[in-house]
């Protein structure tokens, strides 16, 4: 790990330290953005495949765990597996009927399903309760450690952040992560090589359901609460955004364009009534100056200046 990576940990670490409650909820609310955006990033960045579907499985997640937790009466040692397991199957399904298709069908098929998902959930009443949600809901306590004050649940999201993110570093530069870039450029030469390249994409489209997932869990973990908007498109079009606008196929870029979105949502709204006009003109901006993303862009213009240095 770099000596930046590094600093960036510990200010992390202290941050409950030196800020308020507010900050400590709203750093959380970003590191939970960033696990379901650099999973999102597993297909957009390094698949080549654009979904507006992911909401889906940070729902399903949400969704299954909430009611294990509250019709059951089960423990979160049983429902946080049961909810990861269920929606890693639905992504089975989902990417075998998705990746029939590939660019603007597999685009709209991932669409399609989320609203088959969406709309159960606001139909389906006898499970999700419908538009009113299902509240009364708790944080787990592993370890013993109550996670109901915001530090504490700060550090739990920290912690399971920081795995996920090394576990996507060490899958895109494996082997397999090698392969599939090799799919996202050259899938015919790769199909005639004698790799699968539709077993690829399928094995990264459950693995990405899967990281998704795991935001739910902590999302629903975080707000006690879970409405079917959470599936809706605007959640994976937000996801995709943040993607884009950090630079797609790096990982530190959705972790920068998750920031910037829960950042812009959060303070944007409180000033701008009509908030998501503004949140655009930002993207327009990031695409105009920096068409490849934050990240990438930083990136190349300080390679030209230390150049210029030189």
């Amino acid at each position: 790990m770099k000596r930046s990576h590094l600093l960036l940990l510990v200010v992390l670490i202290a941050l409950p330290w030196f800020s308020g409650e507010y900050y400590v909820n709203l750093a959380s609310q970003i590191l939970i953005a960033a696990i379901f955006a650099a999973s999102l990033n597993l297909l957009v960045g390094y698949a080549g495949l654009t979904s507006l579907g992911h909401a889906s499985y940070l729902g399903l997640s949400a969704y299954i765990s909430a009611w294990l937790s509250l019709r059951m009466g089960l423990g979160h040692a049983l429902t946080a597996p049961a909810a990861l397991l269920a929606t890693t199957l639905t992504g089975c399904a989902f990417g075998w009927i998705a990746l029939r298709a590939s660019g603007l069908g597999f685009l709209m098929l991932t669409l399609a399903l989320s609203q088959i998902v969406w709309g159960l959930g606001y139909r389906w009443v006898g499970v999700t309760n419908g538009d009113n949600g299902l509240s009364g809901l708790t944080r787990p306590a592993p370890f013993g450690i109550d996670l109901a004050n915001s530090a504490a649940y700060y550090w739990f999201v920290l912690i399971i952040t920081t795995l996920v993110l090394l576990v996507i570093a060490r899958f895109v530069n494996s082997p397999f992560g090698a392969t599939l870039r090799g799919t996202r450029d050259q899938p015919r030469r790769m199909s005639s090589l004698g790799y699968d390249v539709w077993g690829i994409r399928w094995v990264t489209f459950v693995f990405a359901s899967f990281l998704g997932a795991v935001a739910g869990l902590l999302y629903v973990y975080f707000n006690k609460y879970i409405h079917p908007s959470v599936m809706s498109v605007t959640v994976s079009a937000e996801a995709l955004l943040a993607v884009i606008a950090g630079g797609s196929g790096t990982l530190a870029g959705p972790v920068v364009g998750a920031a910037l979105v829960m950042l812009l949502k959060n303070y944007a709204s409180a000033y701008v009534e009509r908030w998501n006009m503004l949140m655009g003109f930002v993207f327009v901006f990031i695409v105009i100056v920096m068409p490849a993303g934050i990240v990438p862009g930083t990136q190349a213009l300080l390679r030209r200046l230390g150049g210029g240095r030189k």
